[in-house]
This record gives C-alpha cells, sequence and structure tokens, in this order.
C-alpha cells in the first residue's frame, strides 16, 4: 500500500533519516535546484527564451547562497516573474531554510519538537536550544519591519529616476541589501554606480548591509540592553570587529584609490569618501558597488579580498569565515606575542578548543579557495588576481567581481557554483563536524618536541 504524505509530514524533520549537516546542505541544495528549474523557463526570461540550464543553475546558487555573482544581467534577461523568483530565492536563502521551514510549521499550527529545535540551534549557530523559536518569531518580524521601512526610503528615492518602476525597485533592493545578495535591477551589470555619490542610496544599503550582517542575536541583544557593557561577549567580539573592518577598509581604499581616474578620481572629497565606505561595508558579504571593481588597483582588490574572506558574523544573513573567527585569531596571536598562556577577551578567557576551533576553520577555507583558484587558473583566461578575486567573491558569498564571471567556461561555472555552495554550507557544517567530534582520549601519551617557525 503506497504511503501517504501531507504538508506536515514533510515538515517534520523527526522523520527524516539525515544527520543535522545533511538536512542542512540537502535543504540548500533543494531549494537550488527548484530555483533553477524556474528560472529555466520561458516565462522567466525577458525575451521568452529559456535561459540555458547551467546559467540558471549558477543564478538560482548565487541567490539562494546570497552571494550576487551573475553570468547574465538581472535587470535585462530575466522577467518579471524571474526577478520575483530570484528576490524570493534571496528571502529564503538569506534567513536560512530553517528559519523558513520554522514558519511553515507555525503558520501550520504544528508543534516544534527537540530534535528540530536543536537542528535550529545549529542552523543559527546558537549556543542553546533555549529560546531558538522565539528566535526565529524574532527574526522574521524584524527582517520584515527593517525590509519594509528601508524599502519605502529607497522607493521613494527611486521613484525620482523611474517612476512608479522605482517603488518596486525600491523593496526588491532593500531585500537584496539587507540578505547581503548584491542583486541589482538597474542594468548592464552596473550595480549602483549610478548613485555613487547620492547620500540616501549610500547610507540606507550599507545600515542593511551592517543590520544584516551582523546576525539577529546580536540585534537582538543591543535592542533589550543597549549598553556596550551589559552586551554579551558574542555581541561585543562582533560589534568590535564589524567597527574596525569598516573603519579600515574605508581608510585603505580612500588611501590606495583616492587618485585613480578609473574610481574615486574624478569625485569631489565627500564623494571619495562616501564611496570608500560605500565600498568597504558591501565588501564583506553584500556585492553592490558604486565604483567599477575592475578598475581598482591590485593593492586596493587585494585588501578587498581580505574582507571578503573574513565576511559577515555568525548567524547572519552573510557568509565568510565570520568577524568573531577573525577577532578570535588575532587575539590568539597577541597572546601568543605577550606570552599569555590564555586567549582573553573583554576580560572572558576563551577555551582553547574554540581557538583550534577558528584556525581549523580559516585552514580549511584558505585551502578550498587556494584549490579553486588552481582550477580557474587552468580554465579560465583573465590574470591571477581577478580570478582569486573572484574565487574568494564566491566562497565569502559576496559578488563583487572584476567583471571576468560572465565570461567563465561551464566547468568555472561549475567550481564557482560548488564554491558559493561551500561558502554558505561549508564553514557551518565544518566547524559541526568538529563540535560534535570531540572524544576524550583514554590515553595520553608523552608531550613531543617540534621546532617551528
Amino acid at each position: 500500500m503506497a504511503a501517504h504524505y501531507n504538508v506536515t509530514d514533510l515538515l517534520d524533520i523527526s522523520q527524516w533519516k539525515l544527520t543535522p549537516y545533511q538536512i542542512l546542505a540537502a535543504g540548500f541544495a533543494g531549494l537550488i535546484l527548484v530555483g533553477a528549474a524556474l528560472l529555466a523557463t520561458p516565462p522567466a526570461s525577458a525575451t521568452g527564451e529559456a535561459l540555458p540550464f547551467i546559467d540558471a543553475l549558477f543564478t538560482a546558487t548565487s541567490a539562494v547562497c546570497v552571494t550576487g555573482l551573475v553570468v547574465v544581467d538581472t535587470g535585462t534577461r530575466f522577467s518579471l516573474f524571474g526577478q520575483m523568483v530570484i528576490i524570493l530565492l534571496i528571502q529564503a536563502g538569506g534567513l536560512g531554510i530553517m528559519t523558513m521551514a520554522t514558519l511553515m510549521a507555525l503558520l501550520m499550527g504544528k508543534k516544534i519538537n527537540l530534535r528540530e529545535r536543536l537542528i535550529i540551534q545549529e542552523a543559527m549557530n546558537q549556543l542553546t536550544v533555549a529560546g531558538v523559536v522565539r528566535l526565529t518569531r524574532y527574526i522574521i518580524k524584524v527582517t520584515l519591519l527593517i525590509e519594509f521601512i528601508a524599502g519605502t526610503i529607497l522607493a521613494v528615492r527611486f521613484y525620482q529616476d523611474y517612476g512608479a518602476k522605482g517603488i518596486y525597485f525600491g523593496y526588491w533592493h532593500a531585500v537584496s541589501s539587507f540578505c547581503n545578495a548584491g542583486f541589482d535591477l538597474f542594468g548592464d551589470f552596473r550595480s549602483l554606480t549610478g548613485y555613487v555619490d547620492d547620500l540616501v542610496v549610500n547610507l540606507v544599503i550599507p545600515t542593511l548591509i551592517i543590520l544584516g550582517g551582523i546576525g539577529f542575536s546580536v540585534m537582538a541583544d543591543v535592542w533589550e540592553n543597549r549598553r556596550f557593557r551589559d552586551y554579551s561577549l558574542h555581541s561585543k567580539l562582533v560589534l568590535t570587529v564589524t567597527a574596525f573592518l569598516i573603519i579600515s577598509g574605508t581608510v585603505v581604499i580612500f588611501v590606495f584609490e583616492q587618485d585613480n581616474p578609473a574610481t574615486l578620481g574624478p569625485l569631489s572629497w565627500d564623494g571619495k569618501i562616501l564611496a570608500s565606505y560605500f565600498q568597504s561595508v558591501s565588501a564583506r558579504t553584500a556585492g553592490y558597488n558604486t565604483i567599477p571593481i575592475g578598475g581598482m588597483g591590485s593593492a586596493a582588490l587585494l585588501f578587498l579580498g581580505i574582507l571578503m574572506f573574513i565576511g559577515a558574523s555568525p548567524g547572519s544573513t552573510g557568509g565568510g569565515v565570520k568577524t568573531t573567527t577573525a577577532g578570535l585569531l588575532a587575539a590568539a596571536i597577541w597572546a601568543l606575542i605577550r606570552g599569555r598562556e590564555d586567549v582573553e577577551i573583554f576580560e572572558r578567557s576563551i577555551s582553547k578548543t574554540t581557538i583550534y576551533k577558528a584556525f581549523a576553520l580559516v585552514f580549511i577555507a584558505a585551502l578550498l579557495v587556494i584549490v579553486v583558484t588552481m582550477i580557474l587558473c587552468v580554465s579560465a583566461s583573465a590574470p591571477f588576481l581577478n580570478i582569486l578575486f573572484e574565487v574568494i567573491s564566491a566562497f565569502g558569498t559576496v559578488g563583487l567581481s572584476t567583471g571576468i564571471t560572465p565570461d567563465l567556461t561551464v566547468t568555472g561555472k561549475l567550481w564557482i557554483i560548488l564554491t558559493m555552495f561551500a561558502g554558505r554550507v561549508g564553514p557551518i557544517t565544518v566547524a559541526l563536524a568538529l563540535a560534535l567530534r570531540q572524544q576524550k582520549a583514554m590515553i595520553r601519551y608523552p608531550e613531543g618536541k617540534v621546532i617551528i617557525g
């Protein structure tokens, strides 16, 4: 007798014979395949001609992984239906598969059992299972509120340039910005270069990127406690590292690019500072640009690569190895320089296990970037730095590009697709795998000495 399943049964994760990591990875992969199938249909195309499946798959992966790298122009190649599919994929990918599944379950009145709460905890990078459903509700409410307010402001601004179409542009780009996706509808791969010195756009969109990138638990902590000294250690570290990266990024970009005629050179001093600030914020997983990335010098591109590799914060809509990882590694190195045995941050000691995980995560991420870069150097006819920049952008789910994405071969596209997927799912999976494989050794061997450095 055939088994019958309803939607509630499919949402019951406890019935799935998969590990938590497999559930998270399968959820993202399933959403990507559904999105690719929809984007490959004629109605999704502005011309009525179906998009090649490899390009549809690339676009769907970029949207779900909130990256922003594109092989075809979003504003001119896709119809209204195609653009709506993309923005829905961005919203689902930004909030996370488990958040969307929990929302559906809550709307249907289904109770969330313990196993499902554990998976939600892991998907959101939370330290405990307590309050994860409440956090999910908070995430959904805050996301919709922020996107509506910012979307309204942008809609008013874009209405001046595009009329009624500008209202659609406003809300669409608000979702894309808050989810750190970087997709745009302005056409011809221009991104936001037409608004390089526009005060409204250069303040609203970076604010959305920052809010989406610090993580929902940090936003909740800031809202509830208001004073820095009352924040959790996690929130303090996220906010400190984020502020440092934004300020240092702004300064470095300004210094290296202020006289570059292809980027900041033609702008006023106010415009130079505004553009430097925007690019510093956007480089950490958003992917929008107000200056031509391909016109930037090698030094600035390399520094942007570092920002992209670090990325956003845990539990956010962004990617990368995360700000907390960078902060912990910096603290560990500082402790080593000072000859201190313990790593201390804000008068708290960090366990050696956490430091080991941070080093392991960065090593695995760097290894992935190196391997994929080497492969693309064979298949892509582009300068090495441009290829490296593209791979880091894919891994960090950023979306910035020097312009080589549309010219990638099928092999190159597939490797970038895998890198985007690994960047969105991989660091989480690796961290969870390391966390759950702790075993107390039954035997301890004598300590050995190894010369390093």
